[in-house]
Order: structure tokens, then C-alpha cells, then sequence
């Protein structure tokens, strides 16, 4: 009785306690916090962290709609966003987009505030820009670019088409080669490196023998593939010399390590190539965008590639190869272009490569054979 007694006073001393801790908490005209002190309200500018042209593509034609997606948008919350204005200008051959974030913080609670808002705007550029403008510049107010996007005129014009490479581009004696006509694929052969490996004989003996040959041969046999830094150790076996007879068991060769033979020298070349896309174009014509798959020897490789097409207002020419020939350097998916500082061939002479090179077989033999 006395331990229930006890509980109980324990129970009501907690519950007394924390009523008067809540009640200590408690003042007339509680509520939400104030966003600014003394209920006062500030304006101020913000600015823009990030945007993108047209979701990030690399041309944009003039008779189409910009899109301009600007995010992390710094103006307090999207509460406090009072104004956000677009400032447009030119510079020489540049269009210029400057946004203009305008904040103003109220007293008043934000029910759901959003912190760095973004949105899109669409432009229409229509005849307001110069026919000297070739890119768009988009940047903040602190004079930083976030995006750009180059400004053609014309039209896209997207093809797909496959290309049936011979395998004799993989035989190095036959480069340069190229499949023919437009498009093609060439190869060249930029350099050699000669080295050398280091090999010695390893002897092997026989444990079982199997039928007594009446004469035996010395076979070797060497590694598939061999490292610069060490000496390769090359088995040294006998066999029979006819082949319908069995001298030793495959598994029954114990090589010998305490007999090594003297180290040898065995010359090797290191041939490089490079692989280039080829196209004829429309004169000032440009690459917007392709991918490709199954490049390999002996087989259709497939392209998707999509062209912008220049009209007759445009005054503005590439990037491309030549006015009216381009090419990708598909080892390292670029295009080439004329650059000092750049290895390998450049524009002219990569074009007279092509020109001579070897036209390698084009169809498959398949494709040339009668059905009976």
C-alpha cells in the first residue's frame, strides 16, 4: 500500500512539473516568427547561379524559340521575389542575355517558401538581332557567362545511314584506306614505334611418354602477348615429327628452370592510326550532333548524324574543316580543324590523304551473292 502511495505522488510531482514548464513558455501573442526585426520590409538584388540555352545544345537556328532555363535563382526565397527582369544587348559578333533579380522581403510569413527557384523564359528573336550576331551569351549580373549557344541560320537535317567497313582496314601494310564516296570512314597510319623483348628458352621434359616416335622435333612455344619490362621464358618441348604419332601427354611436360638458354632479342613495332569520319557538305554547313556504334572491321558500322544547313542570309561560316568538307577524328571525337598547337594531320593535308587514299571493298560477300 504504501509503495502504490508512493508511485502515485511520484506520477502527479512529474505531471505538476511539466505543466508549469510549458506554462513558463507560454506568453500572450505568440505565433510565427517575423521575417524581418521591427516589421519592417527591404529590397535588395539578387542575381542567377546557373542557366542554360536551349537544354544545353550547341546550335541554335534564328527562326526558332529560345529557350532560357534559369536556376538557383539567389533572391531570399520565392517569396521575396519581387521582379525578375531580362536586359538584352550585342556586342561584335555576341547577343547578350543579362537577367535581373529583384527582391523584396516582407514582414509577412511565407506559408511555402521556396529557396533558389528557377523558371524558363522563351524568346523570340525574330528580326531584333544583327545578321553579324553568331553566338548568344547568357550571364549573371557579376559579369560571369553561364551558358552559351551558337546562332546559325538555316535548317537541321537529320539522316541516318550505316557504312560497311572491309576488314582489310585492320592489315596496317594496306593504310591509308577509306571506304568511298560521301560519307566515309578513312584510316591512317601516323607513326611507328620500334622496341624490342627479351626472350630465353625454359627446356621442358617429358614425364609419360605414349608411343616412341622415330623422330622427334624441337617446338616452341611462345607467350600471346609479351611485356617490355621482363624476359619472357619460352618453352622448349619435343614432339613427333609425324603428326599421326603421340610423343608425350599435354599434361606431362615438367619445365626446367635450372637449364635456361641465353637471352634473345626478339624487334617489334608499335603501329599508330588514327580514325577519321569524312563528309562532303553543303558549302558553311556544320555538325550539330551524330553518334555512331559497331565500328569494327568487317562489318556495317551506323551513324546518326544531323547537319546544319546555312540559307542564303547567312553570313557566318563553320566550325568546320574545309568550307565545304569536314572530319572527325573518331580515336578521340573530335573534329579537326587548323591548329597549330594540334598533332596529327592537319585540314589540307588529312584531305589529300583522303583523296589518294586506297577505296577498300564496300560491300559484304553476302550482299553480292545470287540467291540459287
Amino acid at each position: 500500500m504504501k509503495r502504490s502511495f508512493a508511485a502515485l505522488a511520484r506520477t502527479f510531482f512529474l505531471l505538476f512539473a511539466l505543466t508549469g514548464f510549458f506554462a513558463s513558455c507560454t506568453q500572450d501573442g505568440d505565433g510565427p516568427l517575423s521575417v524581418m526585426p521591427d516589421a519592417s520590409s527591404e529590397e535588395a538584388t539578387g542575381f542567377v547561379l546557373a542557366a542554360t540555352l536551349d537544354s544545353g545544345k550547341l546550335v541554335h537556328l534564328l527562326s526558332d524559340t529560345l529557350y532560357i532555363h534559369l536556376s538557383k535563382i539567389w533572391s531570399f526565397s520565392d517569396c521575396s521575389l519581387k521582379s525578375l527582369n531580362m536586359h538584352y544587348g550585342s556586342e561584335d559578333s555576341l547577343f547578350l542575355i543579362t537577367p535581373e533579380v529583384n527582391i523584396k522581403v516582407n514582414p509577412e510569413d511565407c506559408p511555402a517558401p521556396m529557396y533558389r527557384p528557377d523558371t524558363v523564359f522563351k524568346l523570340l528573336l525574330g528580326d531584333v538581332v544583327p545578321s553579324e550576331i553568331t553566338q548568344i551569351v547568357v550571364k549573371n549580373d557579376a559579369d560571369s557567362i553561364l551558358d552559351s549557344i551558337m546562332l546559325r541560320r538555316g535548317k537541321f537535317v537529320l539522316d541516318t545511314f550505316k557504312i560497311y567497313i572491309d576488314s582489310s582496314f585492320n592489315d596496317m601494310a594496306s593504310l591509308p584506306l577509306r571506304t568511298k564516296e560521301s560519307p566515309s570512314i578513312l584510316r591512317v597510319l601516323d607513326s611507328l614505334t620500334p622496341q624490342v623483348f627479351y626472350w630465353r628458352i625454359l627446356p621442358a621434359k617429358c614425364e609419360m611418354r605414349v608411343d616412341m616416335c622415330d623422330s622427334i622435333v624441337a617446338d616452341t612455344i611462345y607467350p600471346s602477348s609479351w611485356n617490355v619490362e621482363d624476359t619472357a621464358l619460352v618453352p622448349l618441348r619435343y614432339s613427333c615429327a609425324s603428326e599421326d604419332s603421340v610423343y608425350c601427354l599435354d599434361s606431362k611436360w615438367v619445365d626446367d628452370s635450372t637449364a635456361l638458354g641465353k637471352v634473345n632479342v626478339r624487334p617489334d613495332t608499335v603501329w599508330h592510326t588514327s580514325i577519321y569520319y569524312v563528309e562532303e557538305v553543303p558549302e558553311c554547313a556544320m555538325m550539330s550532333r551524330y553518334s555512331y556504334y559497331n565500328l569494327s572491321w568487317g562489318s556495317y558500322a551506323y551513324f546518326i548524324r544531323e547537319l546544319v544547313v546555312p540559307d542564303e542570309t547567312e553570313k557566318s561560316c563553320g566550325p568546320s574543316s574545309k568550307k565545304d568538307w569536314m572530319a572527325y577524328n573518331l580515336s578521340t571525337n573530335e573534329l579537326v580543324q587548323d591548329r597549330e598547337d594540334e598533332d596529327g594531320p592537319q585540314v589540307d593535308s588529312l584531305y589529300q590523304i583522303w583523296k589518294s587514299a586506297t577505296v577498300a571493298p564496300d560491300t559484304l560477300l553476302a550482299d553480292t551473292t545470287e540467291s540459287k
